[in-house]
């Protein structure tokens, strides 16, 4: 595998989780009707825990920055 120029930083890894816990949250309402509903559906802890996550990154990347 190749490895990555640099790691991504705290800032990146928050918004990422921001945006996965967006998409399981937002998710069931843009599948009605499939059989990936019910697995998504019950996802719903995953997706609060990656926007806890997430914000919680953010808030330590942008206190790092400011530092």
């Amino acid at each position: 595998m190749a490895q990555p120029k640099r790691q991504l930083r705290t800032l990146e890894r928050g918004i990422l989780c921001l945006v996965i816990g967006a998409a399981v949250l937002l998710a069931p309402r843009f599948l009605q009707g499939t059989r990936w509903f019910e697995m998504v559906a019950g996802a719903y802890l995953v997706g609060w825990f990656a926007l806890v996550l997430g914000a919680a990154l953010v808030v330590v990347g942008l206190v790092r920055r400011g530092k």
